[in-house]
């Protein structure tokens, strides 16, 4: 299934043009809050956009101008003791999944954060390979302040490999917020933008990366990612000529160089 096909109730999907989509998540009165039936979607999402070769970037976003995604939605959580350990475990393995597979996409994400981004919503920015924010923007892994740890779907890495390990601690252990100009400051975001801007340079970005190549675009993620995780330099550069030998042999690659030779830009078709 590709994003045309695609039937979602708590997430927005736009295409401004062919090559770039913007995932707005679509719960405003509730904050963007993250139901069961979101988690779900956002698994939908990103296997639809790893299905349609004419995406080459990802927006996510939220509704309105206070919030990301504010987290787990609280007025379902009086139900929450009632699905029992095991119950339980299957919720956050389905919250979980929905965050990997955000991560996982193929393409390039790019999280326009428009406001709260808090639990669950700090972790979906964090799965995003680029962090825009508006200054309004918040981040925050409070969940010690409610008797739970910090390290929820998958923040604790994602974020100590962001900010590094001190404010990582810091801030999981204190449940601090984090806001737009810290989060600049830190690494945690790349850029902050006026709110009325923010999708637009999100999409300026997308644009820019849409314009390049998509194997190399793809590639350059996967060995970024994996990179985080090979345990030497020597993996890395094993990694990494692996990809660029599998690069040359593409049409995009004798694109480049022909446009290059003619003084023109390249019009790269993923083959």
């Amino acid at each position: 299934m590709d994003l045309s096909e695609l039937k979602l109730e708590t997430v927005a999907v736009d295409r401004p043009h062919e090559t770039v989509a913007v995932a707005t998540i679509n719960r405003p009165d509730a904050m963007n809050a993250m139901t069961d039936a979101m988690f779900t979607e956002l698994e939908e999402l990103a296997t639809a956009v790893d299905d349609d070769d004419t995406v080459r970037a990802l927006i996510l976003t939220g509704a309105g101008d206070k919030a990301f995604c504010a987290g787990y939605d609280l007025a379902a959580a009086d139900t929450l003791p009632s699905l029992g350990a095991l119950g339980m475990l299957e919720l956050q393995e389905r919250a979980a999944r929905s965050i990997a597979a955000i991560r996982s996409v193929r393409v390039p994400v790019i999280a326009a954060v428009n406001g709260a981004a808090a639990g669950g919503g700090l972790a979906i920015a964090l799965a995003a390979d680029i962090r825009l924010a508006a200054p309004s923007a918040k981040f925050n892994c409070a969940m010690v302040r409610i008797g739970l740890h910090a390290g929820d779907l998958g923040i604790s890495w994602m974020l100590s490999r962001l900010v590094g390990h001190a404010r990582a601690a810091e801030v999981s252990y204190t449940g601090r917020p984090i806001d737009a100009d810290e989060a600049e400051r830190t690494g945690l975001v790349n850029h902050v933008v006026p709110a009325d801007a923010l999708l637009g340079e999100a999409r300026a970005l997308a644009d820019a990366i849409a314009a390049n190549s998509p194997g190399g675009v793809q590639l350059s993620k996967r060995a970024l990612y994996a990179n985080l995780e090979v345990s030497s330099f020597g993996a890395a550069l094993e990694l990494e000529n692996r990809g660029q030998a599998l690069l040359t042999r593409t049409e995009d690659m004798v694109e480049a160089l022909t446009a290059l030779g003619e003084h023109r830009a390249p019009h790269f078709t993923g083959r």
